[in-house]
């Protein structure tokens, strides 16, 4: 091993088996998802199942509102890596004229209606039930009903997050303060809460497969009767809503453009991934219409160095991997984008679409690989395509960070910006007295408020069906709660651009460029690993030092996940208010006094957030030789659980 070695007592065991694995970022949605495999269900039913389940217990990190990215691989074809798309497009009304214009906005805001593309997770979970599963959709709902109606003990976080917003609840948002605070305060820690509302919707919709299945329509047009059902409920409940004014994350009264036609006109997708080799083994990701090409570029570029030279534990190695990703983020942020509403058209260049095939070609990663010096870059340098002009990137809200003092870190800079309450997803405190670590792995704002976050759970049963996926927005704080269905819309458009040079322009139809990505790893035509993790911007760093620690270092995936973690924030953020540090990384205490300090030499701005603070990853593994199944989860925030056997 030319790493350096892995902590020689992990916080778990890596978990082995031959029957089935889970890992998610929730006990219970780990617990409900093993337990239909149990009961002789696949993978894909077992990954629905876990999936409703989160939305109800994780309900400040994901809800039915929000969207879902997943990626997957059946027994019957395990070649051929295919993507789920739950991503929702921007509704008929969300044009830049009526943001800007109309609304006087130059952001999209990170809350509030404005913000919201058209639901697309459950219509996405069905889908996959339907194509891939075998249980119906009354047995696969049946855990999350439950908690739903009957209730489940609340999460600490959930009561925090609940807390820290309660004024906005109480003051502008009455719907959310009748859920959340129906005693006119946050739950407490492991009091039963329960979602009436949202028990009743899903009671709905498995009403509306058993009276198909009366009829006569077989399982698939069953599933699609509830796929239907679920439109038109959420359709017209949502519509009806929004058209109120309410105050979003600019600090204004707005009221949002979604419609029931919107919400009607939807429907999940299939298509095939994005896939590059590294060292023997071959990595899929989503197109570019998500972030996940920045990882396979990331890995095209480090595939060009020495095994030394690729790990995180050490000041070269966390250098070089910072350094990379930088590159490949200018790259996501200058070139991806849902440009034609055409998912082949985020995969070739000759039509205009993202140029992914010189984006992830070895030539490419060579001139890339060549900007990589001693020096932490504080630029953000997109690189240049052939016959293509490279699209502007918007101007930069620039902001330091200020937690790491001058004098123990040198390089590190002074300054201070405005927090606000869009997604991103790991504790920065990037503002001047802002909130530290709240012991979740979740970000703080400069009030100490809890911003939103994301889920994650993979899954791989013993017929070989392995599926990562990662579902998100929607959460509780995102926008007011929608009357009759106990859950918000999600915020996803603020990814988007108000300007239309940028690929990832606000534009009716088009997917906003999700931070959703989820990983499959395939050897020999087999998947053998899917991971993922919770984390905006930082999903793809945290899962490229995981990866690079797996399928380079030897690391057991537990080993991986115990590692300490970095990530840079030295590119502009997908969430509003789009700010980014130039030279930033942010890094857990436990790489070592000298590491840092010969990052912070090099240039790096160094943000430190604790030794147990960063990334959220769950994996689950196959060795196709044997059959052998493990599964391995986070520690951090003492929420994550693998399950199988």
């Amino acid at each position: 091993m030319t790493f350096v070695p892995p902590t020689p007592h992990p916080t778990r065991p890596d978990l082995r088996g031959t029957f089935g694995m889970v890992a998610s970022t929730h006990w219970l949605a780990s617990a409900s998802a093993q337990s239909v495999l149990e009961r002789g269900g696949n993978a894909f039913d077992a990954a629905v199942a876990g999936a409703f389940v989160l939305h109800v217990v994780e309900p400040h990190l994901n809800g039915p509102g929000g969207d879902l990215t997943a990626i997957l691989a059946t027994a019957d074809d395990p070649g051929r890596p295919r993507v789920l798309v739950g991503q929702g497009p921007a509704p008929a009304g969300a044009t830049i004229a009526h943001y800007r214009d109309v609304e006087g906005l130059d952001l999209v805001p990170g809350s509030g209606a404005l913000a919201a593309a058209v639901p697309g997770a459950v219509d996405a979970w069905l889908l996959l039930l339907r194509d891939h599963g075998t249980w119906t959709v009354a047995d696969v709902l049946a855990p999350a009903l439950g908690y739903a109606r009957d209730g489940h003990p609340v999460l600490a976080a959930v009561c925090r997050t609940i807390d820290g917003v309660s004024e906005l609840f109480r003051d502008h948002w009455p719907t959310s303060a009748a859920r959340w605070l129906p005693d006119g305060r946050a739950p407490r820690p492991g009091e039963l809460v329960t979602n009436p509302e949202l028990a009743a919707v899903l009671e709905q919709v498995t009403t509306a497969e058993r009276d198909a299945a009366a009829t006569g329509a077989d399982r698939g047009g069953a599933v699609d009767a509830a796929r239907a059902a679920w439109r038109t409920v959420v359709g017209q409940a949502v519509e009806e809503f929004v058209r109120t004014p309410h105050r979003h994350a600019d600090g204004r009264d707005h009221a949002g453009v979604l419609t029931a036609a919107d919400v009607a006109g939807f429907e999940a997708t299939f298509e095939d991934a994005a896939t590059i080799e590294f060292r023997g083994y071959t990595v899929a990701k989503t197109a570019a219409w998500g972030q996940g090409p920045a990882l396979l570029e990331a890995l095209r570029i480090l595939d060009g160095f020495d095994d030394a030279r690729l790990d995180p534990s050490t000041e070269l190695g966390a250098h070089t991997v910072l350094e990379a990703l930088k590159l490949a983020l200018a790259d996501r942020d200058t070139w991806y984008g849902d440009l034609h509403g055409d998912p082949r058209g985020d995969l070739h260049g000759d039509d205009g679409g993202v140029p992914l095939d010189v984006l992830l070609s070895p030539g490419y990663a060579a001139e890339r690989r060549a900007l990589i010096g001693d020096r932490a870059s504080h630029d953000v340098r997109p690189g240049d395509v052939p016959g293509r002009p490279t699209p502007a990137v918007p101007p930069l809200r620039t902001t330091y960070a200020t937690d790491v003092p001058a004098a123990a870190l040198p390089g590190a800079p002074t300054g201070g910006a405005t927090a606000g309450i869009g997604e991103p997803t790991v504790a920065v405190p990037a503002a001047v007295g802002a909130a530290p670590l709240n012991g979740d792995g979740l970000e703080t704002d400069a009030t100490g408020a809890t911003r939103g976050d994301t889920c994650h759970l993979d899954v791989v049963d013993r017929w070989g069906n392995m599926i990562s996926a990662t579902p998100s927005g929607g959460w509780l704080q995102s926008s007011p709660t929608v009357p009759g269905l106990g859950f918000a819309l999600g915020t996803r458009l603020q990814m988007t651009w108000l300007d239309e040079a940028s690929p990832s322009r606000l534009e009716p139809g088009r997917r906003p460029r999700t931070t959703l990505t989820p990983t499959l790893v395939l050897r020999d035509g087999a998947p053998v690993l899917a991971c993922g993790s919770p984390g905006g911007d930082q999903q793809d760093q945290w899962q490229l030092a995981f990866l690079l620690r797996v399928l380079v270092g030897g690391y057991t995936p537990q080993e991986a996940i115990d590692a300490p973690a970095l990530h840079t924030t030295s590119a502009p953020g997908s969430f509003w208010p789009r700010t980014w540090t130039p030279g930033g990384a942010v890094v857990e205490d436990r790489l070592g006094a000298d590491v840092l300090a010969g990052l912070a030499e090099r240039g790096h701005a160094l943000t430190l957030a604790g030794d147990w603070a960063l990334g959220r990853l769950s994996a689950v593994t196959r060795d196709p030789a044997t059959g052998v199944l493990g599964a391995a989860a986070n520690p951090r925030g003492a929420q994550g659980y693998a399950a199988g056997r």
